[in-house]
């Protein structure tokens, strides 16, 4: 008989990818948004009157809603009982009511306004409890501003985790026994190219035409959420039609139940992932934040002079069409098989033009395109050590290693780049450098973290284990923002010029953090080594 033919959207491969795409499309949109703010501090403090302590709570806003009254497990629920593409489109329509909330607080209109004044006035909360104040999403003499853009993150917030889980339980529907790790590599390098985007058009939105306006950059995400929102929608009816071929109900997992808890929780090994998990993303997330800030405080950069190329505002644009050609060279050379001069040709490309782009980065003299590096070496060697955690195992050890690497970078930035203030081109390099190795890390722990669950709970209650981790990842995501914040207001002389901030005590509360995951990672390699818990052997048998 002759070959099968394709019956559904799903067995065609350039359906399944198309749908792949438009989710990846919307987490890409979303992760811009995620980190909008993070490259002007320093232009929200100047503009808006945000200090750190401001700036952090604001940032850590988002998870609050998802940590304090549970929404993540909600959002769990509501993906259960409506499926993929209802939860897709809500999640959506939320980020996008979030992101429209966060621009109004920090337009023009807002300013003077009588809601201004309002919130002046109210959310002033105050328990005289020092430790508690500084963890608040609202504190007395927050700007008004960052009130109303923390209550807008907050919605945001909640509507991404549900695009999250929504967007990996899609992958499973499209690409279920066909190149699903491959899918979600590819979803998750897309995404992260979201923090490079990030960085490199916020501050250009901000700048633009030569008048800083804060608005601009927020307006640029509003109008990317927009986008997502229309990419759920367009995957929403390839989603019914595929349903509609099948004849079957939207797959669902099994929802969150409290009596799984117990069984979770008495896993030594599931506890010592998630507080490793807890512990290596509070580290790198919130940091994300502050990153340029860090490095405009840090570096010495000079300004181009007006008029001349690097000071124009083309150069952007091809520094990022340059950034999606190290993108997507490095990581399609590790999909070639059989072929080693495409292969190699592939990674000299991605190389040289890495090469340019640093140059390009610096001189410009901006510290945005400096940090937007960091996702690069991620998205390159993602693939690679998927493969090889998949094949050869090493998982507990790919853990420990992501965690020194950890330490090393934010030890770096704490002591050895500021003895470099001074130095333009010494400056850059150790910069460039350090955050290529941060990225590496970035990639080693992921790699090697969501694999091994399986490995440590039953496979009934794995989606349990899942929404737990996550539910423990957000408590670091929302306290190590607020913590930033108060450590450098707290460190720095009120009146500080936010290019001229300490960051040495920021960074070492974040390399401790790494320290402590380190130690984690030690005892997980014991553990299995003693229990067998199949964390270094090859998850493909």
């Amino acid at each position: 008989m002759a070959d099968k033919l394709q019956t559904t959207l799903r067995d065609s491969a350039a359906m399944r990818w198309t749908a792949l795409l438009l989710l990846a499309l919307a987490m890409f949109c979303a992760y811009i948004f995620m980190d909008i703010l993070s490259p002007i501090k320093d232009l929200m403090e100047s503009t808006r009157g945000w200090d750190s302590k401001a700036f952090g709570t604001m940032e850590g806003s988002e998870t609050f809603l998802n940590v304090f009254v549970f929404f993540l497990i909600f959002a769990g629920i509501i993906l259960d009982k409506m499926g993929v593409r209802f939860t897709a489109v809500l999640s959506g329509a939320v980020m996008l009511v979030g992101g429209i909330i966060k621009y109004y607080a920090i337009s023009e209109p807002f300013m003077g306004s009588g809601l201004e004044n309002w919130f002046a006035t109210h959310l002033n909360w105050h328990t005289g409890i020092g430790f508690i104040d500084d963890v608040l999403p609202f504190y007395q003499g927050m700007p008004a501003s960052a009130k109303l853009a923390a209550l807008g993150f907050m919605i945001f917030g909640c509507g991404c985790e549900m695009a999250g889980i929504t967007v990996s339980r899609g992958i499973v529907k499209w690409f279920k026994g066909r190149e699903t790790a491959l899918a979600m590599g590819s979803e998750m390098a897309l995404a992260r190219l979201g923090v490079a985007t990030c960085m490199i058009f916020s501050p250009f939105f901000a700048r633009l035409g030569g008048q800083v306006n804060v608005s601009r950059s927020v307006a640029f995400g509003v109008v990317l959420l927009c986008i997502a929102l229309m990419m759920f929608i367009t995957y929403f009816f390839m989603d019914r039609k595929l349903d509609s071929q099948t004849g079957e109900a939207e797959e669902k997992d099994d929802p969150f139940k409290i009596k799984d808890i117990g069984k979770i929780l008495s896993s030594l090994g599931f506890w010592l992932v998630a507080l490793l998990c807890v512990l290596y993303y509070s580290a790198i997330f919130p940091f994300q934040k502050y990153a340029v800030n860090m490095l405009q405080c840090n570096l010495t950069l000079t300004e181009p002079a007006a008029g001349s190329f690097w000071a124009g505002e083309a150069v952007t644009i091809i520094q990022y069409i340059i950034m999606l050609v190290v993108a997507a060279c490095s990581f399609s050379s590790n999909f070639i098989k059989g072929n080693k001069s495409l292969k190699f040709g592939l990674m000299a490309a991605a190389i040289v033009a890495l090469a340019v782009y640093c140059v390009m980065g610096f001189k410009r003299g901006t510290a945005e395109t400096i940090f937007a590096v960091f996702p690069l070496l991620a998205v390159a060697i993602t693939p690679i050590l998927g493969n090889y955690v998949d094949h050869k195992g090493k998982a507990a050890s790919m853990l420990l290693i992501g965690s020194v690497l950890l330490v090393f970078c934010h030890l770096t930035f704490a002591f050895i780049l500021p003895l470099f203030k001074g130095s333009a081109v010494g400056g850059a390099i150790v910069a460039y450098v350090t955050i290529l190795v941060l990225g590496a890390s970035f990639s080693l722990v992921p790699a090697a973290l969501w694999p091994s669950v399986p490995k440590l709970v039953d496979e009934k209650i794995i989606g349990s284990a899942y929404a737990l981790i996550f539910w423990i990842q957000n408590i670091g995501l929302w306290l190590f923002p607020i913590l930033i914040g108060n450590v450098l207001t707290s460190t720095n002389a009120p009146g500080t010029a936010p290019d001229q901030l300490n960051y040495t005590w920021a960074l070492v509360m974040l390399a401790c953090l790494g320290v402590a995951a380190m130690l984690i990672g030690l005892y997980l390699k014991v553990v299995d080594k003693k229990k067998h818990l199949g964390l270094e052997e090859p998850n493909i048998r």
